[in-house]
């Protein structure tokens, strides 16, 4: 059974190569854009699932079906699981057929968000969400593996913003489409809707996506794009993958990276997961008030994202360290604004554009740019992985956490979530995540 399984998923072997020059550019070209486009719009599909749970917690929670305890309880067993997969997964998304793998993965996703939507406690719902966690780590690895197969070292930074919107495209579909079916049914239904809608998503992956060039009848990408000559690649093809796989775990600046990484994925996902709970508790909004603000701060994050890769590509000789110090300063800010400025809607509006904007560009530099960076393009992989471990642990952390530091108050017999505790422990993240960035200001590519 684990040679059948492994049969399907692994890259097919090298073809002959095209001798034709003008097909090889013809086919090269047509297959590498539709390879990017798919892993963008693809990865959007995947964060439909993953935020769709953060829209239909308020309805939950007033169902009665599950205390805010138990809430932050599935949402931490569901980052557990992510993160553990992403790292195993990414781990093998250096090795596999990336078509089948990103592919598969969102199939399942989707058959475990149909499946929450038919069940309605405590023990299924975390079961099946963590499952869910372990399926959407066949998502991040796969994509930025197959971003570096097909195209140049220049290109990445732009490249990598663009595809990182798929988060922000994701999720404001999430906060205004599963919102309305939420408020038009029910919480059931938001989870079912998110997971069909997600199954043509699979097809669509399927059908664009490409295995990696050589198994294509072309040339190595670094060789394509002149940044290796053949005998180059042919080298390190050589060496043993998992030894390049473990160089990688043994990288300091990666571990640095990854615990920035960790405590920036705390305040962002403080915000993104509790944010519509928030906004309705402290803030008098209703849901769809609340989701539209969370999906305006999702609009702004695609403009951060699009535009970060290009700002550190275009004005910072393609150096991430600088601009990441910018916007780490500016995330800050906008959560410290959010929490304690006078309410306002047009503050909360401002707040949410400043943070949406930053997050964009900041988990796009921590979250995995700045890693692949500095290591070779045949272990982006591993490095993902790593990142993704260390991320996951601070979204989890951040679940159980806020979970425990929530106070809920009963004033005129309705309950009120009181977030001043859990408030402060956001922004101290959001702080401590841009201080250690400082700490790989001079970290350099290994080849």
């Amino acid at each position: 059974m684990k040679d059948l399984i492994w049969n399907f998923f692994k890259t097919a072997p090298d073809a002959a190569i095209i001798s034709d020059k003008g097909k090889v550019k013809k086919k090269f070209n047509m297959l590498r854009w539709r390879v990017f486009v798919s892993i963008t719009i693809g990865y959007a599909f995947y964060y439909i699932i993953r935020q769709s749970y953060s829209v239909i917690k308020k309805p939950l929670l007033g169902s009665g079906v599950v205390t805010p305890e138990q809430v932050g309880i599935i949402g931490s067993i569901f980052f557990v699981t992510y993160g553990l997969g992403k790292f195993t997964n990414s781990f093998l998304a250096d090795r596999v057929n990336n078509k089948k793998f990103f592919s598969f993965g969102l199939f399942i996703s989707s058959i475990t968000m149909v499946g929450m939507g038919l069940v309605n406690s405590f023990i299924p719902l975390a079961i099946l969400w963590g499952l869910n966690g372990w399926f959407q780590s066949y998502g991040a690895g796969p994509s930025i593996v197959s971003l570096n197969q097909w195209f140049s070292n220049k290109e990445r930074g732009t490249l990598y913003g663009i595809w990182f919107t798929s988060h922000n495209l994701g999720s404001s579909f999430a906060y205004f489409a599963i919102a309305a079916v939420v408020s038009a049914y029910s919480w059931s239904m938001g989870f079912i809707a998110a997971g069909i809608i997600c199954l043509v998503g699979t097809i669509f992956i399927y059908l664009g996506m490409s295995d990696r060039p050589e198994t294509q009848g072309l040339p190595n990408a670094a060789v394509y794009y002149g940044e290796k000559t053949q005998a180059e690649v042919d080298a390190l093809k050589k060496k043993k993958l998992s030894s390049m796989q473990w160089d990688v775990i043994k990288n300091p600046a990666v571990w640095i990276l990854g615990l920035a990484s960790l405590c920036c994925y705390i305040a962002r996902y403080a915000i993104e997961s509790w944010g519509v709970v928030y906004l309705t508790s402290q803030k008098g909004y209703d849901m769809m008030g609340a989701a539209g603000v969370m999906a305006y701060m999702q609009v702004a994050g695609i403009f951060g994202a699009l535009l970060c890769g290009w700002i550190s590509d275009k004005f910072f000789n393609h150096k991430r360290n600088a601009p990441a110090l910018i916007y780490g300063i500016l995330y800050s800010a906008a959560i410290g604004l959010f929490l304690w400025a006078p309410q306002s809607f047009t503050m909360d509006m401002l707040c949410m554009t400043f943070y949406g904007f930053t997050m964009g560009a900041l988990v796009c530099y921590l979250g995995g740019l700045m890693a692949v960076d500095i290591v070779p393009k045949r272990v982006t992989g591993a490095a993902m992985g790593m990142i993704g471990l260390l991320s996951y642990a601070g979204a989890a952390i951040q679940e159980f956490i806020t979970g425990k530091l929530m106070i809920i108050e009963v004033i005129d017999g309705e309950k009120i979530y009181n977030f001043t505790y859990a408030g402060d422990f956001w922004f101290g993240a959001a702080v401590l995540s841009t201080l250690l960035t400082l700490l790989v200001w001079n970290a350099k590519a290994k080849d």
